[in-house]
Order: C-alpha cells, then sequence, then structure tokens
C-alpha cells in the first residue's frame, strides 16, 4: 500500500520536470493574503462565482468575450440591485443575446446574491467569511459554497475561490491522479472520505513546506501526468 510521499520528493520530482528550480517557479502563483482577501467586493464574489458557473461545462473563451455584457446587464453584480430584480426582469435579462441564454445559469446570480447577503449580514461582508475560513479546512468553505450556493459544487466553487485570491487546492486531473496513484484515494474524488483524506494530506504538506496550498497543488499537479518540458 502506497502512501503520500515527503514534500521534497514530490518537489523535486516537479523541478527535473520542469527545468529545475527556476523553471518550476515560473509556473506558481501565490494566493492573496487573508487582509487582502477580506477587502475584495462582495459585488466582486457573485461576478466569479457566475463566470465559473456559466464557464462549467461550456467554451471559457465565449464566456470570457461576452462578460462585459454580464457586467452591464446585472448592474456590476451590485448585489441590493440584483435582490429588488423582479422576475420578470431575470427572465428578461434571462432571453437576451448579448449574454448566454441559459436560464437555469441566469438563475443562481440572484439566488448566489441572496447567499452573500445572509453571509455578510451575520458577518459584515462575505470577503470577511471567506477571508476568516481556515485553510485546513478549506474542504469546509467548499461544502459551504455547495450547500448554500446555486451551482457551486464540484470544482466550480473552488476555482472561483482560487481565482478570487483565497488560497485553496484545486483537485485537477493531476491532482486527483496522484493521490489514486498514491492509494490516498480509491471512490469519488468529490466523496467526504476522499475529500477529508486530501485535505489531511495538504495540511501534512503545508507543515512541512511552509507554502500556501495554492502552491503546493501546482507543485503536486506537476510532479505527475505529462507535465515535462
Amino acid at each position: 500500500m502506497q502512501k503520500l510521499e515527503k514534500f521534497q520528493a514530490i518537489y523535486q520530482r516537479a523541478c527535473e520536470r520542469k527545468g529545475g528550480p527556476k523553471g518550476l517557479a515560473t509556473i506558481l502563483s501565490q494566493p492573496l493574503s487573508d487582509n487582502e482577501v477580506a477587502k475584495i467586493g462582495d459585488d466582486r464574489f457573485l461576478a466569479e462565482f457566475t463566470k465559473k458557473v456559466f464557464q462549467s461545462g461550456f467554451v471559457w473563451r465565449v464566456v470570457r468575450n461576452k462578460w462585459p455584457d454580464f457586467e452591464r446587464l446585472f448592474w456590476g453584480f451590485d448585489i441590493e440591485k440584483l435582490l429588488m430584480m423582479p422576475d420578470e426582469m431575470l427572465e428578461a435579462r434571462a432571453q437576451d443575446p448579448a449574454i448566454i441564454r441559459n436560464f437555469s445559469k441566469v438563475k443562481t446570480i440572484r439566488e448566489n446574491a441572496l447567499m452573500i447577503d445572509s453571509v455578510r449580514r451575520e458577518h459584515g461582508s462575505f470577503a470577511k467569511f471567506v477571508a476568516d475560513w481556515p485553510s485546513d479546512d478549506i474542504i469546509g468553505l467548499w461544502a459551504y459554497l455547495k450547500k448554500c450556493g446555486a451551482r457551486l459544487g464540484g470544482n466550480t466553487g473552488p476555482y472561483a475561490l482560487r481565482a478570487l485570491g483565497k488560497d485553496t487546492f484545486l483537485l485537477s486531473r493531476d491532482v486527483e491522479s496522484y493521490f489514486r496513484q498514491r492509494e490516498i484515494i480509491s471512490g469519488g474524488v468529490q466523496t467526504k472520505s476522499s475529500l477529508n483524506a486530501i485535505q489531511h494530506s495538504f495540511n501534512d504538506l503545508q507543515q512541512q513546506s511552509g507554502r500556501s496550498l495554492q502552491e503546493i497543488s501546482i507543485i503536486i499537479a506537476n510532479s505527475v501526468g505529462d507535465n515535462y518540458v
């Protein structure tokens, strides 16, 4: 039975695949600090959640090209304005050819605005709520978004958090492959037991390395598969 490697072994293998420490360093990125995340406007959280919902299962380039019109039609994702949007207006917006006409996904804009509003009433802002969430239980934040948000389960919520600067690992194909190769997980990657095992592994690697979850995630992804240069 295999087990989690020491961080240095994973790091060394990633370096060998990416042209040494300098080559690997060029593809590593850092998350924002908790203070920086806490200063992000709640409208930007809603915007990023919406963008990732629409990108899921769709061509990302099309979403990016149409994004200025999403911002225009939904008032820059102003939470207050969206909460007052009547059903008829939401339906009309969903039929506008300037954006991607998918009513079930358009509905998530108001639904996630409600989630954000509920959280900020208790915590001051949704950004502060996210910033204060401990990295050693990042899967707990994923679970919250899945339960309380709309279409934010799977990789959608985590990818949005990463884009916004919150320190999180991602369960990309290569990262998932690594944990399967090491026999740390065997069932579905999104099961409770798999997520707990992966979180525990990242916590261990973070204690060894002092690096962010984001860096460790990228290093693992580049230590397996076809990631050669």
